[in-house]
């Protein structure tokens, strides 16, 4: 039906559907608008203010409460900061605040004001006990008659008439606030849900629009355009020697009569093209008639169908020859991947009792138990085995603990693991060497002779950081000494760092005869002190995927002081998984080792 209409009509249905669709669109969009516009002024203008203001009297409660306890425990005149701050605060801010509130209030729900009439009464209540006790206590003198003190003290301490009171209306403001705030939500709700009706409109009629227009300029192609071109395609491949693969449908109109009248031309040579086809398609035993002795195309396609014969028969013998090697080819590259797999499992299971020998020299948590009541080690190997190594050991009643990181990480790293824990079994267990310093200058030694490294070795550089610690089991004082692994001692809330000699132990350059240096620290009870290697803050993660960094790694051992040295270690290491999260792998072995005295 649509193939009968004139190009003017067709034109003028696809402006008309577009015109009414943009008008419907206009109409649900400015509706929306408006009703969106209501909402965001009702929030601007009252739920907002009213939550801030509930919430600033919330906080002028808890500072009254605060000011009388000032009132009842410091002794003072009249004229004191924080006696005339409550009294300022009662007569002129609460009632300055009440009436903001009670205008507020006037576009609340019944409920929501029975709530804030119930409330004031509550703080006017509050207000009347703060009254009693500024009478008690009116001037300085008061405060010497012990009664005066014993009735105030009784009013103000926890689980008395004012802390009640005062946690009463508290709760009461939290119930208030948190209505408010749903109230507020559940409005934005309909906001947001009305924006995300505008917008599925939006699209829908978009969508609707871009398939309308396609489908008139589809129809009115297919109509008029396509099958002219079409016709003078198949001109063109006939022009050629190309032989149509389609045909027009029939049309009652101009254009269906001059596909009708090619179509007739073109069947007189059909059957030559379909016998070109079946030959070129394998079908060698197709029957073909020529027109004539003389003629020339069907004598071609004869000699062609038995060429083409041969040409295939010898193909299918190379294909069956190059199958042959290629199946060949693939048992031996089987072969090989078996040999590599096994190869595979005899490295990963050598690797793997690597670790369970690196693991029997690490000391349990159970022997540092013993001498250090309350410590932690984390201990994360970036690879099944690791560079990063701690020790512990008790000599001479003194409990030496040290966390080490040694030059690179995985098999390398675990191999001077070893070297280093038996160097220091030998040096503080055999020899009897105790102070700090004097440990790590035997130990740098022992690590040279251990790899024959020697100024004219060349310019590999192993060897390890390590900071030691030695805690006497009486006295107040404990010794470190560290190869660039300083010591963290956290008391009251501040770090206080003691930093290490910048030479690792091993070679590295002219430093064969440089001495460590010790220092002696003096610990309180409640200090806290942490060895650690460079893993940690050096670890890459978070949104931007940077470094961790130390002042980060400080900033969190000062945030989990209050809690035990197991849960340190648990919130420690939680922690830098979800800084790692799923894109980012560990990429250091880590280490830190904490004890709290």
């Amino acid at each position: 039906m649509f193939s009968q209409f004139s190009i003017g009509r067709k034109i003028s249905l696809g402006f008309g559907v577009v015109i009414v669709s943009m008008i419907v669109a206009f109409f649900i969009t400015n509706k929306t608008f408006d009703s969106s516009q209501k909402i965001n002024e009702e929030i601007t203008t009252n739920h907002n203010p009213s939550i801030g203001k509930l919430e600033e009297l919330k906080l002028m409660i808890v500072r009254s409460k605060m000011l009388i306890n000032n009132w009842v425990y410091q002794p003072s005149a009249q004229e004191n900061e924080d006696k005339v701050a409550l009294n300022k605060l009662t007569v002129s801010e609460y009632p300055k605040l009440k009436l903001e509130i009670e205008t507020l209030a006037k576009n609340w729900t019944d409920t929501a004001n029975t709530q804030v009439e119930i409330l004031f009464g509550n703080i006017e209540t509050l207000w009347s006990s703060h009254e009693d006790i500024k009478q008690t206590l009116s001037g300085l003198e008061s405060y010497n008659d012990p009664m005066n003190r014993f009735t105030a003290n009784i009013t103000v301490e926890q689980g008395g008439e004012i802390d009640f009171q005062t946690d009463f209306v508290t709760e009461g403001l939290n119930v208030l606030i948190a209505e408010k705030k749903e109230e507020m939500e559940s409005i934005t709700g309909e906001m947001n849900d009305s924006f995300d009706l505008v917008r599925t409109m939006i699209w829908t009629l978009g969508i609707s629009l871009t398939l309308a227009g396609i489908l008139i300029a589809f129809l009115t192609t297919r109509t008029i355009v396509s099958p002219v071109r079409k016709l003078r395609l198949i001109l063109l491949d006939l022009s050629k020697g190309i032989f149509p693969k389609s045909w027009i449908n029939t049309r009652g109109d101009e254009i269906g009569e001059m596909a009708n009248a090619l179509e007739t031309v073109v069947a007189g040579i059909g059957r030559a093209k379909d016998f070109a086809i079946a030959v070129g398609s394998g079908e060698y035993v197709s029957e073909y008639t020529p027109l004539s002795e003389q003629d020339e195309l069907g004598q071609s396609l004869l000699v062609m169908r038995t060429n083409l014969k041969e040409y295939a028969e010898d193909m299918e013998q190379k294909v069956k020859e190059r199958t042959a090697e290629v199946v060949r080819q693939k048992e031996e590259i089987e072969k090989q991947s078996e040999q590599i797999a096994e190869l595979y499992e005899q490295v990963k299971d050598s690797i793997l009792y690597a670790k369970r020998i690196q693991e029997a020299i690490l000391p349990s948590k159970a022997e540092i138990d013993m001498s250090i009541k309350h410590n932690m080690v984390l201990f994360r190997p970036k690879d099944i085995v690791s560079g990063d190594f701690y020790w512990f050991s008790e000599k001479d009643d003194k409990a030496i603990i040290a966390a080490a990181d040694c030059t690179g990480h995985g098999v390398p790293g675990a191999l001077m693991s070893m070297i280093g824990s038996s160097l220091l079994n030998e040096i503080v267990n055999e020899k009897g060497i105790t102070q700090p310093n004097e440990i790590l200058y035997a130990l740098k030694h022992g690590v040279i002779n251990a790899l024959n490294k020697h100024p004219s070795a060349g310019q590999t550089k192993d060897g390890m950081d390590i900071a030691i610690l030695v805690i006497p089991k009486e006295g107040n004082k404990v010794e470190y000494s560290g190869a660039n692994n300083p010591l963290w001692q956290i008391r009251n809330g501040e770090i206080l760092e003691t930093r290490a000699d910048r030479q690792p132990v091993g070679f590295f350059g002219d430093n064969l005869k440089t001495p460590y240096t010790n220092h002696e620290i003096e610990v309180h009870q409640g200090d806290a002190l942490y060895l650690f290697s460079d893993g940690y803050a050096d670890q890459f993660g978070g949104p931007n995927g940077k470094k961790f960094k130390y002042s980060q790694f400080k900033s969190l051992l000062l945030g989990v002081q209050e809690e035990t040295m197991d849960s340190q270690k648990d919130i420690l290491n939680t922690r830098i998984e979800e800084w790692m999260g799923d894109e980012e792998e560990q990429i250091d072995d880590i280490l830190i080792v904490g004890i709290r005295f």
